[in-house]
């Protein structure tokens, strides 16, 4: 049995625990704030309940699975339920569609009904490449651990296979190659924004991301997305996990040459055989390691982009909007703008603007009230290249004045409605989640070797591991809870005495 620390009570930090438990090792996880959910927390007030992480939740058998291994199935934890319809997307051209929460042939017949029938049968022709996408990458990349840029050797078996994921080919340019309308080239881009990253730049494999949404279905859990976070809390007490809070780690241990213990903020030394980092990978190596050690990690970190991050507005409505669905997307008329602006250090002046508005009594004070949850794609905080200062309040306030000015203009003025509201600026994600600049999934997908730069699970360090959005996989709750199965393959069972 070994004695396990993990550091974070994230998702990713929370599965791992759950799964090495039952495995036989003694865990412990170290959480710096009071509450566990990492990122996938909520923020409440006035009856209103806001998911401030992740709005929906696909692939839910990696969950499944967890849960199904760990005690309890996942639907006897949580009230699980498609969301059907899927995202409404609305072009600045005043053209509107709304998606189904599941199939790729709806799909394709809602945008042949609106964007005109030869865009319903090249999208149909792309989630057919992309199904194929999924069927190499899944196995071998996504769900194994992945060390370097020899382990793409691992999909390719023929040049139909190399022709299918085009490592070489941006999402921008296959959905250039694909569609002749510009609104689908735009509709292909935005999955690239659910890795932080530009679709100019982004690897064309990105197109399983709609695809993944359209097979396996968008879901939602009742109460909110969060309380996926508070059945992991449960499910690692009743696996007999210990969890401290406002237990602040400061550095990682070594002694010959591998992890011997973490040190705490209030002067605590753990010792340990083991520590699964749930942190951000960045800070883990910057700022918990001795340089010796974190030289090499640090060194292929700053081959990579930082992904951008997010501004937030969670609003309390007064009314109900007519015509809005659960999850909603308003383009600008210039994605490209975006994108140079979120990369270079600029707030976007007239941004792609996502509203999560669930049709949930639970997330709402009565059915005459909205809880909407506004995400823009914003560069992250600090004073380095890329980056801008969003220490200000009072900036903060103005931008969310644009933005709700923006929204009007498309068509959605909620600004007579509103009764109150809070934001999140990439500063104050930052100080929350200790994610350097308040970057959402750590680095970027820019560049067709960005997944192979992604820190790997396994460390060079004996004795160390890594958890969460910011590694091998990536972000997003699926990649999470795989990377969390991937960690406790890595280390095992403990050996029956």
């Amino acid at each position: 049995m070994a004695r396990i620390v993990v550091i974070g009570a994230g998702v990713g930090g929370m599965a791992a625990a759950a799964r090495l438990r039952v495995k036989g090792h003694d865990v412990r996880i170290l959480e710096q704030s009071d509450t566990a959910g990492g990122k996938a927390k909520a923020f409440s007030r006035d009856g209103f309940v806001f998911d401030t992480g992740p709005s929906l939740l696909t692939i839910p058998a990696v969950y499944r699975d967890l849960f199904l291994k760990t005690g309890a199935s996942l639907e006897d934890s949580l009230d699980l339920r498609p969301v059907d319809p899927g995202t409404k997307y609305h072009w600045s051209d005043g053209t509107k569609v709304q998606l189904p929460g599941v199939g790729t042939a709806a799909s394709a017949e809602a945008l042949a009904a609106v964007v005109g029938t030869q865009a319903g049968t090249q999208w149909r022709a792309l989630m057919t490449r992309a199904a194929k996408m999924w069927q190499l990458t899944r196995k071998p990349i996504l769900e194994s651990p992945v060390s370097g840029p020899r382990d793409l050797f691992k999909l390719i078996s023929s040049i139909d296979d190399v022709r299918t994921i085009a490592p070489g080919t941006s999402l921008r340019k296959l959905g250039k190659q694909t569609f002749d309308d510009p609104r689908m080239v735009m509709l292909l881009d935005r999955f690239a924004t659910y890795t932080g990253s530009d679709p100019r730049k982004a690897p064309a494999a990105l197109a399983t991301v709609p695809y993944v949404e359209q097979v396996f279905g968008s879901w939602h859990i009742g109460g909110g997305i969060s309380n996926l976070s508070g059945a992991l809390y449960q499910r690692c007490l009743e696996r007999g996990v210990t969890v401290d809070f406002n237990a602040d780690v400061t550095q990682v241990v070594t002694d010959a040459g591998r992890v011997s213990a973490v040190r705490l903020a209030d002067g605590q030394t753990l010792t340990c055989d083991i520590v699964v980092a749930n942190s951000d990978a960045t800070h883990l190596y910057a700022d918990l390691l001795t340089r010796s050690v974190s030289r090499g990690p640090l060194k292929q970190l700053r081959k990579s982009t930082a992904s951008f991050s997010g501004f937030v507005l969670m609003l309390a409505v007064q009314g109900r909007t007519p015509g809005i669905s659960h999850h909603n997307l308003w383009f600008p008329a210039d994605y490209d703008a975006e994108f140079d602006s979120v990369f270079t250090g600029r707030e976007v002046a007239d941004p792609a603007i996502y509203a999560c508005v669930p049709d949930d009594p639970a997330m709402r004070p009565d059915d005459d009230h909205e809880s909407w949850f506004i995400l823009v794609n914003a560069p992250r905080h600090g004073n380095d290249k890329g980056a801008r200062d969003w220490s200000s309040p009072e900036f903060a306030n103005t931008y969310a004045d644009q933005i709700l000015e923006r929204l009007a203009h498309r068509g959605t003025d909620l600004r007579e409605r509103v009764l109150w509201r809070e934001l999140r600026t990439p500063a104050d994600l930052e100080r929350l989640t200790r994610a350097p600049g308040g970057a959402i999934y750590g680095t970027s997908s820019n560049g067709a070797r960005a997944a192979f730069l992604r820190p790997a699970n396994q460390s060079p360090l004996p004795g160390l591991y890594l958890v969460g959005g910011s590694s091998h996989p990536g972000g997003g709750l699926p990649l999470v809870g795989m990377s969390a199965e991937i960690v406790s393959n890595l280390i095992g069972r403990a050996p029956r005495s």
